[in-house]
């Protein structure tokens, strides 16, 4: 299943049409962008970006102000001690002050030679590719961070590219944004927006976890063989207090027998923790209709129902 496919697919940007990709996906050339929920969706983007690169010939470069050891997803998701890694060279861990600092403060163009002197060294030593990482969470919200980070994705862009073998990962806390516009152009300065690897995908049915809102994006078709690995997906999203959205607008075929589980999922959940059903297609909504499981206990129909 292409990962072009879903529904998040088409917000238009300084580069035209973006891509979602999952993050085990990114290819070089790549300049993504990710914009986190949730501290568990960075530790698994961000943690699963750097992991794939030490796991490879690649050399990993970190612009943040957290130490090597504390990078997200390291240890509470891969379970590995980086100290090897840092030790070795495979990865590089250089704080904002450094990469971008010149005369007292923080230059965009500074930042870029820093980069290119990176990439120069991964790609002169026995490193066949590199990938940055860029924590720009502690610029968000500081007078100016905007323009900031928007001529650090511009020093980013010239040299990430097609031809390149460098993939770039740009990365914030949502929580840290106030303001939607600013959200908004740094969103739409990157073609790539990145998300996490899906929990299941065997080329029929991809169950892939969100956050916002919480719960999961089912696409393609689900029949008798895959009722399991759905069971097992509801059971990893749900928890105490929480509604359990699922994102069905690409999910092409279910049968009575997964619907029947869903029912019977959801009036398991404790109370205030029911399935909210995002975006049917019509004829998914027409079978949901046909045999009443929208009115099961527990359902909610949630967006894109053409008929209340």
């Amino acid at each position: 299943m292409d990962a072009t496919e879903h529904g998040t697919i088409g917000e238009f940007g300084a580069h035209g049409w973006s891509t979602v990709r999952p993050v085990g996906e990114l290819r070089p050339g790549d300049h993504a962008w990710l914009a986190s929920h949730h501290p568990e969706e960075k530790e698994r983007v961000v943690g699963d970006f750097v992991f794939d690169g030490l796991n490879t010939a690649q050399r990993v470069v970190c612009l943040t102000d957290v130490e090597p050891h504390r990078l997200p997803g390291m240890y509470a998701r891969h379970h590995i001690d980086v100290r090897p890694f840092t030790e070795a060279d495979h990865l590089r861990v250089i704080p904002w002050r450094l990469a971008c600092g010149r005369q007292g403060r923080a230059d965009p163009e500074q930042l870029g030679r820093t980069l290119e002197r990176e990439l120069d060294r991964a790609f002169s030593e026995r490193f066949r590719a590199a990938r940055i990482l860029a924590d720009m969470t502690w610029a968000a919200d500081v007078p100016g961070g905007v323009e900031f980070m928007l001529a650090c994705d511009g020093a980013m862009e010239r040299l990430i590219g097609p031809s390149t073998r460098a993939i770039a990962l740009c990365q914030v806390d949502l929580r840290a944004v106030r303001s939607a516009d600013a959200l908004n152009a740094l969103r739409n300065h990157h073609e790539v927006l990145v998300e996490v690897n899906p929990e299941y995908d065997d080329g029929v049915l991809r169950m892939t976890r969100t956050y916002a809102p919480h719960g999961l994006r089912l696409e393609g078709e689900i029949d008798g063989a895959r009722h399991p690995v759905l069971t097992d997906a509801l059971t990893t999203v749900s928890r105490p207090r929480a509604e359990v959205h699922l994102e069905l607008g690409n999910l092409k075929f279910i049968d009575l027998g997964a619907l029947k589980m869903l029912g019977a999922h959801a009036m398991e959940l404790t109370r205030g923790n029911g399935l909210v059903l995002d975006n049917p297609t019509p004829d998914l909504e027409g079978v949901i209709r046909m045999v009443g499981f929208h009115l099961f206990p527990g359902i909610t129909r949630g967006e894109g129902w053409r008929s209340m």
